[in-house]
Formats: structure tokens, C-alpha cells, sequence
């Protein structure tokens, strides 16, 4: 595995964060069995490709990516499945985020090897 393989784990672990996050309100609780199983089995997988991203991308790089990009996700997937609009200061805090995520990434250290 390389740099490359390490950032596509990285951004399908985001896309299974976020697909596991918006089925998690639909388990009630963990009481409704697909749901449920949607959110554990993207989540552990998740978790798996995360743990690969991390051999080659720091720790803090990877979290803080998967943190923030997965909240920015989320907040999208909410406007359309719940129609939970964000207000003003919200917008503002996503884009400092979405900010902090670019500030992470450009002034990284990264040993490619």
C-alpha cells in the first residue's frame, strides 16, 4: 500500500462514517434490526480502513479529516433526509472546519514512502 491507497481508505471510511452516522437515528434506539446492522457493519469497516489510512497518513491528519469532512457529510445528509436546516452560525462553524480540515492538510509533514 501506498500514500494514494492510504487516502482512498481514508475517503471510503469517511463515506461509510457518514452512511452508518445517517442511519443511526433510524434504529430507534438499536431496536430495528437493518438499520442497526448498517450502522455496525459500516462502522467497523470503517474503522478497519481508517486503521490502514493510518499507516501511512499521521494520526491527527486522519482524524482530523474524517471528523471534520464526515460532520460537514452529515450536516448535508440531514438538510435532505430530515430536512434539519442549519442556521447562520452553524453554516460559520462548518466552514471554519471545512477551513481547519485545508489548514491540516496543506501544512502537513507527510513522509511519503
Amino acid at each position: 500500500m501506498n500514500l494514494t491507497y492510504a487516502y482512498i481508505f481514508l475517503a471510503v471510511a469517511i463515506a461509510l462514517e457518514v452512511l452508518s452516522t445517517s442511519f443511526l437515528k433510524d434504529t430507534y434506539g438499536f431496536t430495528r434490526l437493518y438499520p442497526s446492522l448498517i450502522v455496525i457493519i459500516a462502522l467497523c469497516i470503517c474503522l478497519f480502513l481508517m486503521s490502514h489510512a493510518m499507516q501511512f497518513i499521521p494520526v491527527g491528519i486522519v482524524y482530523a479529516t474524517w471528523a471534520g469532512l464526515g460532520i460537514v457529510a452529515i450536516t448535508i445528509v440531514a438538510v435532505i433526509k430530515y430536512k434539519q436546516i442549519p442556521n447562520i452560525p452553524t453554516i460559520i462553524g462548518l466552514s471554519l472546519i471545512v477551513i481547519g480540515v485545508t489548514i491540516v492538510h496543506l501544512m502537513n509533514d507527510i513522509d511519503v514512502k
